[in-house]
C-alpha cells in the first residue's frame, strides 16, 4: 500500500506537453509585445550611457581637484586620472580604472579651462562622432545633462 501511495505521487509531480504548450505560447506573446518596446530604443540607451559616463569622469576630476589642487590641464586630458603623472598629491590609486570611450567607439572630449568661465568641458560627440547635431546626433555636454 505505501509502495502505491509513493508510485502515484511520483507519477502526479511533472508538467503535461500542453501545459508546457500553454506557458510557451503566453511567453510567446508577452515577447510579441514587450520586445518591440525595449529594442526600439537602443539609441536612447547608448545617450543615457553617456550622460551616465559623463557624470562618472566629473566625480573623478573632482577628486583629482580635492587631491591635486587643480583640474587636469587639456594637454595632460583624461588619461591623467588613471595613471599618476608626477603630481604632488595625486591619489597613488588613480581616480579611473580606464577611461572608457563613448558608446559609440568615440573618446570623450575634455577641454580646460572651459568656455564661458568653466573650470572644463567635458563632451561626447554623439553618434554621428562629430561637434554639433541634432536629436540622436546632438552632443552630450556636461554642462547640460538631464540626468
Amino acid at each position: 500500500m505505501i509502495l502505491r501511495v509513493k508510485k502515484q505521487q511520483l507519477h502526479n509531480t511533472g508538467f503535461t506537453l500542453i501545459e508546457l504548450m500553454i506557458v510557451v505560447v503566453i511567453l510567446g506573446l508577452l515577447a510579441t509585445i514587450i520586445m518591440p518596446r525595449i529594442l526600439d530604443r537602443p539609441e536612447q540607451a547608448r545617450r543615457m550611457k553617456a550622460k551616465v559616463d559623463i557624470r562618472g569622469i566629473e566625480s573623478a576630476l573632482a577628486l583629482f581637484k580635492t587631491d591635486t589642487g587643480c583640474f587636469p590641464t587639456t594637454s595632460e586630458g583624461l588619461e591623467v586620472l588613471v595613471s599618476n603623472p608626477g603630481i604632488k598629491g595625486y591619489n597613488a590609486d588613480g581616480y579611473l580604472d580606464k577611461v572608457s570611450s563613448d558608446p559609440w567607439g568615440n573618446k570623450y572630449v575634455y577641454i580646460s579651462p572651459g568656455m564661458n568661465n568653466r573650470d572644463y568641458d567635458l563632451k561626447s560627440y554623439g553618434k554621428d562622432g562629430e561637434d554639433g547635431g541634432a536629436e540622436d546626433n546632438a552632443d552630450i555636454e556636461s554642462w547640460n545633462l538631464d540626468v
